[in-house]
């Protein structure tokens, strides 16, 4: 919309001025623009006696209003997602006036929940549809008979996940489920995002927003900020949107010749980014599609790969498409479903009827593998492009410090390799890494916080488990200690199948336990012997003093595979406490769930 000035006070100058200005603000800035033109115009109407700051607080007048109403926002977060998303539309509702309350469900209280007007609840869903670690308590507890009637209470749900998950989204279902059957009223539908949930999020907080500002008062800015006329300027932000094109400065190979595996060290310069990570945060990498895996997927689809598709905003040749924006190597049943209507094939129809056979045949396949297998299909390039999902990033554990590489971040990635019918089979970002980038080339990044996992004080002692690329976290925890000359005592369990040629970092590893900052080392090769030895085996043998060390308050992270080695972990875990604690096996498993709720048992599992 634009000024005219038949319909203003503006003489034509200041209209074209005026004009030029509101074209280049974002919606976030007019908001501030007008709040900040109304109460200068109130300050104009007030005599300020001559010789006061005019920059102090004044007492504008203002006709009595109703109270705003009150907005708790709970999220459920793992990686930080679900946590961005609520403190940002916390920030946007209280610059609306609402009195607004943004919390982790772990530090929520339960029996506030009575007292409760408005509830938002933001809620990631973990692995096969399980809630994230902080939300574990609260999910629980809404499923049990102590949780209270809520009918009073007017609520919302927003659920992130993963659609190549079978539980797509399950933790958010959850929660709209509990608070339904618990009498609270919808403010509006859930909508369930998937990983590219920018659009969807959006679209979901306006309808919140419009729903929360009937009938509330939207008060202005603050007398402080009415009266300061320092308009900020946003900084470049990178995001998955928006990523920063990282040199690779040096990669290796950290496992010796005749390893069964191959794990990278990466080195990528963010020189005059700006990005910003602490120990526990991630990196995501934007990937790209092995070209010879699209050359084989465009020939068995018979398509010109030059042919113009849109993707998005964007209209790029198929070939481009393919390499570049789509995901083509994951099976998911929203993207299977919806290639399932241009083709009448019976057996395609039925796979995706029955769970466990869908289960079994995505597991390891990708889209050439359902082109050949149950082909021919309806469709043009166009149509194809359209049911594919934008290709995901890839996020890894940072396993460096930046107070000790402050224009660097380092990451450990484990190249995956396998085959299913007779075909190699690549992890899109691991091997891309692995095989086709060298020192010099560059990677679009971002940085993924990771607030649920993050060391104590300095003074603490901090237990880390970490087999494999587990590790990457814990040298980015011991290089930021040794920078800070943290005093607290360290210990790590590390595992891996040979010790010749898997011990990642070793010579760091050996040095930081010399030079003490490092106080334990345990290390457990599975394959050196006949019986298969690994990290819990290693925090068996040493159960005593693992155990004393929690009750002298030492924080327990945990890093590496969650379906495996994490649940073994997690046991052993229960039984030192119960058995050191002289405990039951119910008392044992509620000690380290007070743990978890203190924020001492925190863990990054995938």
């Amino acid at each position: 919309m634009k000024l005219e000035v038949n319909n203003s006070p503006f003489n034509e100058e200041q209209v074209t001025k005026l004009n030029e200005v509101l074209a280049s603000l974002t919606s976030q800035q007019k908001i501030w623009l007008t709040g900040y033109l109304s109460a200068t115009a109130a300050l104009e109407a007030i005599q300020v006696p001559v010789g006061q700051n005019v920059s102090a607080p004044v007492a504008l007048p203002v006709q009595e209003a109703t109270k705003p109403k009150n907005i708790t926002i709970l999220f459920a977060s793992q990686t930080g997602t679900a946590q961005g998303l609520a403190k940002k539309y916390g920030e946007q509702l209280k610059e609306l006036g609402f009195e607004v309350n943004v919390s982790s469900m772990s530090d929520f209280k339960t029996n506030n929940l009575k007292k409760l007007d408005h509830l938002l609840v933001i809620a990631s869903t973990h692995g096969e549809g399980e809630p994230p670690d902080n939300a574990i308590s609260f999910h629980s507890f809404l499923q049990g008979k102590r949780a209270p009637k809520l009918n009073h209470v007017k609520f919302a749900v927003l659920s992130l996940g993963d659609s190549s998950y079978e539980f797509f989204c399950q933790t958010g279902k959850d929660f709209d489920a509990f608070l339904e059957k618990l009498g609270a009223e919808r403010i509006v539908d859930r909508v369930d995002c998937d990983l590219d949930f920018d659009e969807p999020a959006s679209k979901w907080f306006e309808s919140v927003k419009e729903k929360l500002q009937k009938g509330a008062v939207v008060q202005s800015l603050s007398e402080k900020e009415a009266a300061s006329t320092v308009l900020s300027v946003p900084t470049t932000e990178y995001s998955r949107k928006n990523p920063f094109h990282a040199e690779i400065l040096e990669k290796i190979n950290l496992n010796g010749q005749g390893s069964n595996k191959e794990t990278i060290h990466l080195e990528l310069s963010l020189e005059e980014s700006g990005l910003t990570y602490e120990p526990g945060d991630s990196l995501a990498i934007i990937p790209t599609n092995n070209e010879k895996l699209v050359s084989a997927l465009i020939t068995s689809l018979g398509f010109d790969p030059q042919k113009q598709v849109k993707v998005g905003d964007e209209t790029v040749t198929l070939e481009s498409a393919l390499i570049n924006l789509l995901e083509i190597t994951v099976l998911s049943k929203p993207v299977l479903e919806k290639i399932a209507q241009y083709t009448s094939n019976e057996e395609f129809q039925q796979l995706l009827s029955d769970r466990e056979k869908f289960k079994e045949y995505s597991y390891g396949r990708d889209l050439i593998d359902v082109v050949e297998t149950f082909g021919p299909f309806n469709w043009d390039a166009q149509q194809f492009v359209d049911t594919l999902r934008k290709i995901p990033a890839r996020q890894y554990s940072i396993s460096s410090s930046q107070t000790a590489y402050p224009d660097e971040v380092h990451l450990t990635i484990g190249a995956v390799r396998y085959e299913v019918d007779g075909r190699e089979r690549l992890g899109v970002c691991s091997t891309q890494v692995a095989d086709q980038l060298e020192v010099g080339d560059k990677v679009r990044v971002y940085v993924q916080h990771s607030p649920n996992f993050k060391l104590p004080s300095d003074e603490t002692p901090i237990i880390m488990i970490g087999p494999g690329t587990g590790i990457a976290p814990f040298r980015s925890f011991i290089q930021e200690r040794e920078e800070r000359g943290a005093e607290g005592k360290s210990w790590l369990f590390f595992g891996d199948q040979h010790f010749v040629t898997d011990f990642l970092y070793q010579t760091e590893l050996q040095r930081w336990v010399k030079d003490g900052v490092l106080t334990k080392l345990n290390v457990a090769f599975s394959r050196d012997q006949e019986e298969k030895v690994y990290v819990q085996h290693k925090m068996l043998a040493h159960a005593k003093e693992l155990y004393n060390w929690l009750q002298e308050g030492a924080v327990v992270y945990v890093c590496g595979d969650k379906d495996h080695m994490a649940k073994d972990v997690h046991e052993t875990l229960i039984n030192i406490i119960a058995e050191q604690g002289n405990q039951t096996k119910e008392q044992a498993e509620e000690y380290l769930a007070n743990l978890q709720k203190e924020k001492r048992y925190q863990r990054d599992v995938y």
